[in-house]
């Protein structure tokens, strides 16, 4: 009897979840599955609009529909994570996400697309807050910012990725499936992704789950749709009175967000995205860096993109394959990170700045010198250049911007950083891809390819004087 009472008394205590090796693998491989989706479809888009009969402003919302949906309910998704549970969530997320995978995939006419692109861009908003929160939750000290670069590492090299492997599966026409592959290649990945996950990854969630905002939810979806809804939308479809007049709304939604959040937390409340994480210098400061370097980065891709294409004559895999060097000097460079950051601190993060914008302007002269013969030997040295500095960046500061949240609030933080990137990687795409478009008809490809580099190397700029105000250490 005695030894049975020690044996029960000895397994009591709730042990600390832990994401080994094998999980943190997982989580990675579905954080990479949602940004490699948003910018797949890039160089697939010519193929879907002749194969559905697609006009341009349908074609816009196939790229639009998923990424605000994404943005909307990304905040929503970590909080629910936090309350019912992150494992939960993360499995759900990633099974609705391989059905809406399937479903853009043998989508029948172009609407039937748009609808199953929403409701991708929802299982993605599920699933991804989930995984920084798991790994905020079940990781620490050297473990936790190992992982947290490779995070980083991981969000980066997908938005490279997503746009040669799109070029590549359209190109090979697997099976007769030209631009459905590019969807229905998730199908096995989710597959093999829900079964390590259901070996691997722990379950956690906040020791005090803070119930969901109704109308912080509500204010938060109609301050981002306001923005992103007529900025994505409205040059494509001729800047119709309804665009000026969602973009006039933005503003008051906004400030009715913010006063709604800031009463709810003054009164002891738990609002959608409490005012006090703003406190912390590393997460503000970091997601106003987040937003010009995200919005340069998915303008650049899609710009790229529709040059290589239509401009310079390339079919799919050409054009994908164009971006190659700088994936490689991404993946690279991102290993080097921790090392340099352990000794330099955040002031790689300028270096790297500094280093991108040399890359951005490689590309530039080629484009102008070369046009309209322009491949991947032609822009080799600026890709490669462009891709070192960015991974100098986007990994750091991604860890930067957690590494003060706490555990029991890893969800909404997570969701506050996902939803400041995925708002801004949708601005990119309607402001320099709408600038890019409105500046072909009168000065050529060429010279618009050129102006909107150079309207990037600003903004590249722009982050380089805000790094100078991160703190120079991370936690």
């Amino acid at each position: 009897m005695t030894e049975t009472l020690i044996s029960r008394t000895v397994r009591s205590p709730v042990q600390t979840p832990r994401l080994g090796g094998l999980g943190l693998f997982t989580v990675l491989l579905a954080a990479a599955l949602p940004l490699i989706d948003f910018f797949i479809v890039n160089v697939a888009l010519p193929t879907i609009g002749k194969d559905l009969h697609a006009s341009e402003a349908v074609l816009e919302l196939v790229v639009a529909g998923y990424g605000l949906s994404y943005a909307v309910l990304l905040v929503l998704g970590g909080r629910l994570g936090d309350l019912f549970g992150r494992r939960e969530f993360f499995l759900g997320g990633m099974a609705a996400f391989g059905v809406t995978s399937l479903a853009c995939g043998l989508a029948p006419n172009a609407w039937t697309l748009v609808a199953a692109r929403v409701a991708q861009g929802a299982a993605a908003a599920a699933m991804l807050p989930q995984v920084l929160a798991t790994i905020q939750a079940a990781t620490s000290g050297q473990r936790r910012a190992k992982a947290m670069s490779l995070y980083g590492a991981t969000a980066g090299l997908s938005m490279v990725a997503g746009q040669i492997l799109g070029g590549v599966l359209v190109a090979a026409d697997i099976w007769g499936t030209g631009w459905r592959s590019v969807f229905l290649v998730n199908v096995p990945v989710v597959v093999a992704g829900l079964v390590l996950a259901a070996r691997t990854v722990p379950e956690t969630r906040s020791q005090h789950p803070e119930p969901v905002d109704g109308p912080g939810t509500v204010l938060l979806a109609a301050s981002l749709l306001t923005l992103l809804a007529p900025l994505t939308e409205g040059r494509a479809a001729g800047w119709p009175l309804w665009t000026w007049l969602t973009l006039a709304a933005f503003p008051f939604a906004a400030w009715a967000f913010y006063a709604v959040e800031r009463r709810a937390d003054r009164r002891g409340r738990t609002p959608l995205v409490p005012p006090s994480l703003f406190a912390l210098a590393s997460l503000r400061r970091g997601l106003v860096m987040i937003v010009p370097f995200s919005v340069g980065f998915s303008g650049f891709m899609f710009v790229i993109a529709v040059a290589m294409q239509r401009g310079a004559g390339l079919g799919p895999v050409p054009a994908g394959l164009a971006l190659t060097p700088m994936a490689v000097a991404f993946f690279v460079v991102s290993l080097c990170g921790p090392r340099l950051v352990a000794r330099f601190g955040t002031r790689v993060v300028t270096a790297g700045g500094l280093i991108q914008a040399v890359g951005v302007a490689l590309m530039a002269v080629a484009a102008w010198r070369s046009w309209p013969h322009l491949g991947v030997l032609e822009l080799l040295p600026g890709a490669a250049v462009a891709g070192a500095g960015q991974a100098l960046q986007l990994p750091i500061v991604l860890r930067l911007v957690l590494s003060e949240v706490p555990p029991a609030r890893a969800g909404v933080g997570s969701g506050v950083m996902i939803t400041t990137q995925q708002s801004a990687l949708a601005l990119g795409v309607a402001t320099l891809g709408s600038l890019f478009l409105a500046l072909v008809p009168g000065m050529g490809m060429r010279d618009a390819l050129v102006t909107t580099l150079l309207v990037q190397l600003a903004g590249i700029a722009l982050t380089v004087a805000l790094s100078l105000r991160l703190p120079r250490t991370i936690g």
